[in-house]
């Protein structure tokens, strides 16, 4: 395996724009999956995505793009793949060409509904990919910062650390630093938690809660967290590091933050529907919800805040009844 050899970007959004541009800084070309073809010709005559981060400008010649995604998983060494959980399984179902022997990364920060599992998980069962060959790239990290090219920590991690630090350094510039571990469910899971949380943080911004509980909010979130990751995948992790609570703070508190507005508007008292429409971009946090809700049912970690985020957005309990119930049990 050659590493990190040509890479494919496998998805069309703003953190895909945003692993572009990092890639793009290091390698002289890349190739890019997006499903709709007439966004690949808008990107080509733009000179950037039409649709998301359209200030980051980009040399199309050194883009190979196609809708056609087995003839881009075929001529690339490593994948990374940064489509929304949800549409995960619709894009491959179109791939017929093998990936095992491919360097997956999956930047994608939520759980393979139905299924519910982790991304790298359902690689390894569904498309035999060994665990050795797939990475997780993590962290506090939003796509508009680094299409500012404001300072940014990012961490990769896989089994095979090695490989872990040379595509680590592939991504590796002036604005972005990089670290490597190998607690890929581990990060996985805080991933999709995390944006939990900030859903958590939204709806009690929209409900006029004030910053110190947000404070209170956000450490039990990093402990209940915790709970549930030794649990899940028992490993001698420190939560505190920046791809777990680092990842968690800008979830929560961030204006970019796509989760904490998601949440914000259900406070203000927005429908589920009528705030995603109005939204009009995916909040991971919605499905993961569910996602983990069904997984700690085989579980059973203490998880109050998971639970009364479940309980608000898929049991329609008023959020003034759910929080309220929830600030009680803090400490």
């Amino acid at each position: 395996m050659k590493l990190p050899g040509k890479i494919a970007i496998m998805g069309g959004g703003s953190w895909a724009t945003a692993i572009a541009k990092m890639c793009l800084s290091q390698a002289d070309s890349i190739s890019w999956y997006m499903r709709r073809e007439d966004r690949i010709k808008e990107f080509k005559r733009l000179g950037h995505n039409p649709a998301y981060l359209t200030s980051v400008r980009f040399d199309t010649k050194r883009i190979n793009f196609s809708s056609d995604i087995n003839s881009i998983v075929r001529e690339s060494d490593t994948l990374i793949f940064v489509t929304p959980s949800p549409y995960l399984k619709v894009h491959l179902k179109k791939l017929k060409t093998k990936i095992k022997d491919k360097f997956i990364i999956t930047a994608i920060k939520g759980i393979v509904p139905d299924d519910n599992i982790i991304v790298s998980e359902y690689f390894t069962r569904e498309y035999k990919v060994p665990p050795e060959n797939i990475a997780v790239l993590a962290g506090p990290c939003h796509a508009e910062e680094v299409a500012l090219e404001r300072l940014s920590y990012l961490t990769i991690a896989c089994p095979d650390r090695n490989k872990a630090r040379v595509f680590a350094d592939s991504l590796s510039g002036n604005y972005i630093k990089t670290s490597v571990s190998d607690d890929v469910v581990g990060i996985e899971y805080s991933s999709v938690l995390k944006n939990v949380y900030a859903i958590a943080a939204g709806i009690c911004s929209g409900l006029k809660y004030g910053d110190n509980f947000q404070a209170v909010l956000i450490s039990n979130a990093i402990q209940e967290m915790n709970r549930f990751l030794n649990t899940v995948h028992p490993l001698d992790r420190n939560v505190n590091e920046s791809v777990y609570l680092g990842d968690l703070l800008v979830t929560g508190y961030s204006n970019f933050s796509r989760n904490r507005t998601f949440g914000s508007m259900i406070g203000k008292g927005y429908s589920v529907k009528s705030a995603q429409i109005e939204m009009e971009m995916i909040a991971e946090g919605y499905f993961g919800t569910k996602c983990i809700k069904e997984i700690n049912k085989y579980h059973h970690v203490n998880m109050p805040i998971l639970d009364a985020v479940y309980n608000i957005l898929y049991e329609r309990i008023s959020p003034v009844i759910e929080i309220k119930l929830l600030t009680d049990s803090f400490r």
